[in-house]
């Protein structure tokens, strides 16, 4: 087996036939011959992709196809592409990220667990990937990918701020019981990860669950197709969680196009496995990069420009309102304003459909204010996202669902949000 690496004399933004030899490992992306995007450059996005389809190189394919949803094919014009290839900075940064420590802080007596995030990766998909007679869940991972704002940090040319380190695992859901297995293959990998010296004769999948999973979510949607599930490692106040997400099948991956990129990590690992010599500018794996969003180039300079763009925020859980007023207040700018104003609505008609009482708007946005504002430096930021929240729902919400969003502790009603 043998690592495709990039050379000095060969672009980092170029896919050549010496790379076709990986499409066993990344079959899920086709990409035409015009395909030079490197994920290192920020340029302005093209005006339409009308005014740029004339510019691009005909092919008999002339469209970049991606399962970044894990089951449903999108195709995506040529003016658009949602993929990238990773330069030898961004490829630095990512190997560091996979490279450093990361500590899952255990409840009561449960100590806590230090791992390297790639060894972490790795031992969890060997669990899914062993067969259920030895112990594993006998499942096929598909691809394993970085998510969300630690991909925003790895290619973002300046640090970007991230909660979580979140993962995602392609698999196939094709019974409910595939659902425990990943449960179990997850909870095994922690019992094998506590220290040498602990006493592992009492300790269970449910005690380990109680220990040291933050949250679990699962779904199995017949409805709308989505089948995937969540397990977050750790729940302490001041520290990046870990969240493993398993994923069939999912219609909406991210809230804002800052927020969409995935970094497919199979060519990082393949390159570990294969390569004695650490990663330097002459030698490093090419990774492949893709916004969900929809064009990769046009979300990269909404990052690094500090830009606010989504579409339909009515899919979004929540309708990504509390994200919105996040990105205000650490002064991201809507890309168009008059459009904003319109999806505002929907946001706000999206948060109080999923939370349409002043309970469940209390534990939602306590805890987001917990999990996204960290230390004492960061509670004047609170207050004013609190302030943002406020003009927001005042301004643009429907009469239909017309009800607080903070705890009472604030407020009484809508009209006296923040009032003393």
């Amino acid at each position: 087996m043998s690592v495709s690496a990039n050379q000095t004399d060969q672009p980092s933004g170029t896919l050549d036939s010496s790379h076709s030899r990986r499409s066993s490992e990344m079959e899920h992306f086709q990409v035409d011959d015009g395909f030079h995007s490197d994920g290192g450059s920020v340029t302005p996005p093209p005006p339409s992709p009308s005014s740029s389809s004339s510019s691009t190189t005909s092919s008999s394919s002339s469209s970049i196809s991606s399962t970044s949803d894990h089951g449903s094919l999108e195709s995506v014009d040529n003016g658009t592409q949602r993929l990238a290839v990773l330069s030898f900075e961004q490829c630095r940064k990512l190997s560091e990220v996979m490279s450093e420590t990361v500590s899952i802080h255990g409840r009561g007596n449960f100590p806590t667990l230090e791992v390297k995030l790639k060894d972490l990766v790795t031992l969890v998909r060997k669990k899914l990937e062993l067969d259920v007679a030895s112990g594993g869940a006998g499942m096929t991972v598909k691809d394993i990918r970085l998510n969300g704002g630690l991909a925003s940090h790895v290619l973002g040319s300046e640090p970007q701020p991230y909660n979580d380190l979140d993962l995602i695992f392609g698999v196939e859901f094709s019974t409910s019981r595939h659902y425990d297995r990943v449960k179990s293959a997850v909870l095994s990998t922690l019992f094998d990860l506590l220290p040498e010296g602990v006493s592992r004769r009492r300790i269970t999948q449910c005690s380990l669950k109680e220990a040291y999973v933050g949250k679990m979510v699962k779904v199995n949607n017949n409805n709308d197709g989505d089948r995937w599930s969540l397990i977050s490692l750790g729940n302490s106040p001041g520290h990046k969680n870990v969240e493993l997400k398993f994923v069939d099948t999912m219609r909406r991956q991210f809230e804002f196009s800052v927020d969409s990129f995935q970094i497919v990590l199979d060519t990082l690992f393949l390159f570990y496995d294969c390569a004695a010599l650490p990663i330097t500018e002459n030698f490093y794996p090419t990774v492949v990069g893709e916004s969900v969003y929809g064009d990769f180039q046009e979300a990269l300079y909404h990052l690094e420009k500090k830009l606010i763009s989504t579409r339909q925020p009515e899919e979004i859980r929540g309708g990504g309102l509390l994200k919105y007023c996040n990105l205000l207040v650490r002064n991201y700018r809507p890309v168009d304003h008059e459009r904003i104003k319109s999806l505002e609505r929907y946001m706000c008609s999206r948060f109080f459909i999923d939370f349409p009482d002043i309970s469940t708007q209390t534990v939602k946005l306590e805890a987001y204010l917990r999990n996204h504002f960290w230390g004492p430096d960061e509670e004047p930021l609170q207050y004013q996202y609190l302030i943002n929240l406020h003009d927001v729902v005042e301004t643009s919400t429907v009469c239909i669902y017309y009800a607080p969003v903070i705890p009472a502790t604030y407020c009484t009603c809508n009209s006296t949000w923040l009032s003393t």
